[in-house]
C-alpha cells in the first residue's frame, strides 16, 4: 500500500482523483485550503485511509511529506480568468507554491512528483495538433504559470526523483466539487435551464476535452507506472479525436439532449487561446485511452440536474466564487471592531 499526497484535493479533480486511489488501495492525504468547503468530503472522510489536511501549499510543513511515496501537486487557482482576477496571487500559487512543493518533495527524499499542467500552455496553435515537442505559447498569467512551473519540477528531476507533468485538455463531467464554468459542463446547465446554448469568442476555436475521470485515472497510471516510462516526461491527457472547435461542441451537445434547444452565437470580445492538441504519447507509453466522450459528459450533467443532484450555484463558478471570497473579507475587516465582528 502505498501513501500519496494529493494537493488541492478539495478540487474539481482532486476529489475525483483522491477517492480514484482510495478505491486503488492505496492511503491518501488531502492536502487543500478547501475554499469550496470540506462538507463535499463526506463519504472520503469516513475512509480511515484518507487525511485531511487544511493548509496552503505555500505554508506547509516540510514534515508532512515524511513517508510519502508520491506527490499529485493539483492546488492551483483553476483556470485563466482566475488567473487574471489577480496575477500577482496567481503566480504566487500557481508557480511559487507548486515550485516549493516538488523541492520539499525531494528534499524529504519522495520518489515521484506528478504536475497538474494544462493544454492551454500552447496557448495559439500553430494549425497543426501541438504535441508535447511543441514550443509552449501561454497567452494568460494561468498558462505561464504552468510553463514555470513545470520548469521548475524539471529542474529537481533526477535517477532518484521521478517529475511528470500531464498537460490536461479541458475537463468536463460530474464531480463531488462540482464546476459550471467549463465548457461542457455550462453548455449542458443553459440548456437544461433556458433551452438555449450560447456561442462566445466565435465558436471556431479549437479545444480538446477530457472528463474528469479519465483526469484522475491519467494520474493514477503516472502514479503506478514504472518509473523508466514517465520520468523527465510531459505527458498530454486527452484523446485525439476529442478535439472540438467550440460551435461544432454545442450543436454535438444539443443532439444528446431530449428537449428542443436553440444554439445562438452571442457577441463577445474574440477568445485567443486555440489549439487542437496530438494525444499520441499518452497512448503509446502507457496505454491510456479515454473512458468517456463530452456528449457522455453532457448526458450524466442533464440527467442529474433533472433529479436535483447537482444545482447551479457560486461556488460552482470558480472566478465568481474566489471574488465573493474576495469581497466578504474586504466587508468583515472593514466593520471590525477592535478585531471583533459581534459581540
Amino acid at each position: 500500500m502505498s501513501t500519496f499526497l494529493i494537493t488541492g484535493a478539495g478540487g474539481y479533480i482532486g476529489t475525483t482523483l483522491c477517492d480514484l486511489l482510495l478505491k486503488n488501495g492505496h492511503k491518501v492525504i488531502g492536502l487543500d485550503r478547501f475554499f469550496f468547503g470540506e462538507n463535499l468530503l463526506k463519504e472520503t472522510l469516513d475512509n480511515p485511509n484518507y487525511t485531511l489536511i487544511k493548509q496552503d501549499i505555500r505554508y506547509v510543513e516540510p514534515s508532512l511529506f515524511q513517508g510519502v511515496d508520491g506527490v499529485c501537486d493539483l492546488a492551483a487557482l483553476s483556470n485563466d480568468p482566475c488567473g487574471d482576477l489577480d496575477p500577482a496571487l496567481t503566480r504566487s500559487i500557481n508557480f511559487d507554491g507548486r515550485a516549493r512543493i516538488s523541492r520539499l518533495a525531494k528534499e524529504a527524499g519522495v520518489p515521484r512528483y506528478v504536475l497538474a499542467s494544462s493544454c492551454s500552455v500552447y496557448g495559439a496553435g500553430t494549425g497543426k495538433a501541438s504535441s508535447e515537442e511543441t514550443t509552449p505559447n501561454p497567452l494568460t498569467v494561468y498558462a505561464e504559470c504552468n510553463v514555470k512551473a513545470e520548469q521548475a519540477a524539471f529542474s529537481l528531476c533526477d535517477e532518484n526523483y521521478c517529475v511528470t507533468a500531464l498537460r490536461l485538455a479541458t475537463v468536463y463531467g460530474l464531480s463531488k466539487r462540482m464546476r459550471f464554468d467549463l465548457a461542457v459542463n455550462i453548455m449542458t446547465y443553459h440548456a437544461f435551464s433556458n433551452n438555449e446554448i450560447q456561442i462566445t469568442g466565435g465558436g471556431e476555436q479549437w479545444r480538446p476535452f477530457v472528463h474528469v475521470k479519465d483526469a484522475a485515472r491519467a494520474f493514477a497510471s503516472v502514479l503506478e507506472s514504472d518509473t523508466d516510462l514517465v520520468s523527465g516526461e510531459v505527458f498530454n491527457v486527452g484523446a485525439t479525436d476529442h478535439n472540438f472547435q467550440i460551435a461544432t461542441l454545442a450543436y454535438l451537445i444539443r443532439e444528446e439532449l431530449p428537449f428542443p434547444v436553440q444554439v445562438n452565437h452571442v457577441l463577445s470580445d474574440p477568445d485567443r487561446r486555440d489549439y487542437n492538441v496530438n494525444f499520441r504519447k499518452i497512448s503509446e507509453i502507457l496505454g491510456f485511452e479515454l473512458e468517456n466522450s463530452p456528449m457522455d459528459g453532457a448526458k450524466e450533467i442533464y440527467e442529474a440536474l433533472k433529479v436535483n443532484a447537482v444545482k447551479f450555484e457560486p461556488k460552482t463558478v470558480t472566478v465568481k466564487w474566489y471574488k465573493y471570497l474576495v469581497d466578504a473579507d474586504e466587508i468583515i475587516k472593514s466593520v471590525k471592531l477592535n478585531g471583533r465582528l459581534l459581540g
